[in-house]
């Protein structure tokens, strides 16, 4: 039988972010945006829905007085990437 999919991550660029995160575990706002090539204004949408969702915490602060964006990857993020990447197996039949 199927299992439910979290439908947080069944968008590319949010499941872009949260794969890269899953190595990375921090990055900052550029390297996410380098890694995934998407546009800064929805980049930074996807981040906000994910971070509302709990997956990520986000610290702006600065850097040589230019604003620097990290995003972490929470444990309730870990634990959605893992359980997301479990269910979708069992559409393979693994």
């Amino acid at each position: 039988m199927y299992k439910y999919l979290d439908p947080l991550l069944l968008s590319q660029l949010r499941l872009a972010i949260m794969s890269y995160l899953m190595v990375a575990r921090e990055a900052e706002f550029n390297a996410l945006r380098e890694q995934t090539g998407a546009t800064a204004g929805n980049l930074s949408a996807q981040i906000s829905k994910l971070q509302e969702a709990g997956y990520l915490d986000v610290e702006k602060t600065f850097r040589n007085n230019y604003p620097l964006t990290i995003c972490r990857l929470t444990e309730r993020g870990v634990e959605a990437f893992e359980a997301f990447y479990k269910d979708l197996k069992t559409y393979f039949g693994q």
